[in-house]
């Protein structure tokens, strides 16, 4: 993701000690695989005259509007995990780390640690996990932060939600940061709660900066989404060891099932195959994006997100990836800790 913020150096170090082994002429390290930068003139110049690059006039003149801002910093528990979970596998290090003032003061995350994973499955989390941050700062920058919450990335917590879906418990426990594989069934349970989410906000808010940005989330989050289910689709048949005759498949269609489940509001969630009168114009078995019948993405409220990610079904009982509950007016106001002016939550 493409960002005029300047690296911080611990940033800067880290990514040329991962994954640059070239020199450039100047002498700093480079990345191997990245293109040779090309002279402004090359990218800028145009044979077309003047071109129009402003979009048009907003109809409703108003950035923010007072209630754009609950629902999209609720959004910040979910951009804060997935920014944790993909920057320590890749990196072993996190927000505390790359960018420490995006925290906003909250407390490390549980369990977070570095992944084994091949270099094709590192390279994507990698790019995942510096454009989360870049998510982070557009959400501050436009609506204001909240703490970033305790958040539980454990591989015991991880291995809970496993055994829900499945019904019973996995032997040996699944542990997301073993391998490539155990990493994108891990990476399946979160960042598509996040499409849910945008969707969800989409039509509440009304300010131009803050459907601008809302946008702008929600395309990179579901391309981070398709990105995951298109390489786990390659593996659909695939066995994952050690668990004998349990295929990618029954994986994703599990988990899938028990986000339905906790969220309780029907079915807005899919594996990678479906019977075929559930997939596209009820004529194709292949689910590699999951869509309601119109082919358009789900949305969940922020009920439904924090009922499936605390685990317990009730968003009042925190615990799962949250153990002491999310933060944010909304998310505290079902707990019954408002910050700020009271507000009905949102249903």
């Amino acid at each position: 993701m493409a960002s005029s913020h300047a690296c911080s150096p611990f940033l800067l170090l880290l990514l040329l000690s991962c994954c640059c082994s070239a020199a450039s002429p100047g002498g700093q390290p480079v990345d191997p695989t990245c293109p040779p930068t090309r002279p402004a003139a090359m990218a800028l110049s145009s044979n077309y005259g003047e071109a129009q690059c402003q979009p048009p006039a907003p109809h409703i003149p108003v950035p923010v509007f007072p209630y754009d801002v609950d629902p999209v910093q609720f959004a910040l528990n979910l951009e804060y995990t997935e920014a944790e979970f993909f920057l320590h596998a890749a990196f072993a290090v996190g927000l505390d780390q790359i960018e420490p003032k995006m925290a906003l003061g909250g407390p490390p995350p549980v369990g977070a640690r570095k992944a084994n994973l091949d270099e094709v499955t590192w390279r994507v989390i990698a790019e995942f996990g510096l454009q989360e941050v870049g998510h982070i700062r557009a959400i501050q920058r436009t609506v204001g932060g909240i703490p970033r919450p305790l958040i539980d990335l454990s591989a015991h917590n991880f291995a809970r939600v496993m055994d829900e879906a499945f019904g019973y418990h996995l032997n040996p426990p699944f542990d997301p940061y073993i391998d490539s594989l155990s990493f994108l069934l891990a990476s399946y349970v979160i960042p598509y709660l996040g499409i849910n989410g945008y969707v969800g906000t989409n039509p509440i808010i009304d300010g131009y900066e803050t459907k601008r940005l809302v946008a702008g989330l929600l395309g990179v989050e579901a391309a981070q989404d398709a990105v995951f289910r298109g390489l786990l689709f390659e593996r659909l048949g695939e066995r994952v060891p050690p668990y004998g005759n349990i295929t990618v498949a029954e994986f994703t269609d599990r988990v899938s099932a028990l986000r339905n489940r906790l969220g309780q509001c029907g079915v807005k969630d899919e594996g990678l195959t479906v019977p075929r009168e559930l997939g596209a114009e009820s004529a194709i078995c292949t689910n590699v994006l999951s869509a309601n019948k119109d082919s358009l993405s789900y949305a969940r409220t922020p009920a439904e997100l924090l009922r499936i990610l605390y685990l317990t079904g009730d968003e009042h009982v925190p615990g799962g990836f949250y153990p002491e509950g999310a933060n944010g007016r909304i998310a505290r106001s079902f707990l019954g800790k408002q910050h700020g002016a009271d507000e009905k939550p949102e249903n």
